[in-house]
């Protein structure tokens, strides 16, 4: 038994280009992922059954639907290990919200019982696992803020300058499947290379997200949150979900700006960080 809550982090896309349709059904795209130091929090007990549930966790969720469940599950099928394990899930970030709270939770799931089950597939497999939950796992088993390109699995790590971030949620749920099958997306953004992403990011924080507009015009909540921000400072959207995010380089100027958030909003303040936490915690256990 594990009595150690474990972080899985919460991120924000920075840029967000759809560049093609894939004949898969996925798009290519070239992101920049910023981590960040707030997020989920989980807990295992392992058993020497070979049953997996959670325990406990936002009852939004299913149990069976949560992908922290489906990880262990993929983990335990593809080693053949015969212990389970009991989560517990302490939700922090909002759901459709595009922070990768399901991802996240998933990766830390896959990093800590490849640790407790003694399966150590260890990162390189476990990325290649994680992209059948979905395409953002990757980078939080990774570990590191990171450019991405492909479904976003082909991740280079970036030092990105340490900004804090005001992150608001409008109180909406967007559904990524829904985002990219909108007829209205643009699907063919020039190829860029990382250091024009850079220098873009540069400037403010945040760059162009194709998605946006397609959130914006079908989610009215969103685009008056982004309006709201928009007076205040430099908006944008983080993936295809409904948070929106501004960046600063002070905590107490992202924490000004929160308490004047609207009641019916939700405000986050948090520090982009170049290492993930759970990598940091990772590192540090014997």
């Amino acid at each position: 038994m594990s009595e150690r809550w474990w972080p899985a982090p919460a991120k924000l896309n920075l840029l967000l280009h759809v560049t093609a349709r894939r004949d898969d059904g996925y798009h290519d795209l070239q992101t920049v992922f910023q981590l960040l130091d707030w997020g989920d929090e989980l807990k295992f007990d392992i058993t020497a059954d070979p049953n997996i549930e959670r325990v406990s966790g936002p009852a939004a969720i299913p149990p069976d639907d949560d992908l922290c469940v489906h990880a262990a599950r993929l983990l335990q099928r593809v080693t053949g290990v015969r212990r389970g394990v009991r989560i517990h899930l302490r939700k922090r970030t909002p759901m459709g919200g595009g922070l990768g709270g399901g991802s996240s939770d998933a990766a830390t799931a896959l990093l800590v019982l490849d640790r407790l089950w003694e399966t150590r597939l260890g990162a390189g497999r476990l990325c290649q696992l994680g992209l059948d939950l979905g395409s953002d796992v990757p980078v939080f088993v990774q570990g590191s803020s990171a450019w991405a390109e492909g479904r976003g699995e082909r991740l280079t790590p970036l030092e990105l300058p340490e900004r804090w971030y005001l992150i608001i949620h409008p109180g909406v749920a967007v559904g990524t499947r829904e985002i990219f099958q909108a007829p209205e997306l643009t699907r063919n953004s020039p190829i860029i290379t990382i250091r024009a992403a850079s220098a873009a990011l540069a400037l403010g924080g945040g760059a162009r997200n194709d998605c946006e507009p397609v959130v914006r015009s079908r989610f009215a909540q969103v685009a008056a949150a982004l309006e709201w921000l928009a007076k205040r400072a430099e908006a944008h959207l983080s993936g295809t979900g409904s948070c929106i995010f501004a960046a600063f380089a002070k905590a107490a100027d992202a924490e000004r700006v929160a308490a004047q958030v609207p009641d019916e909003w939700t405000s986050y303040v948090a520090r982009g960080v170049n290492r993930s936490p759970l990598a940091a915690a990772l590192a540090t256990w014997c």
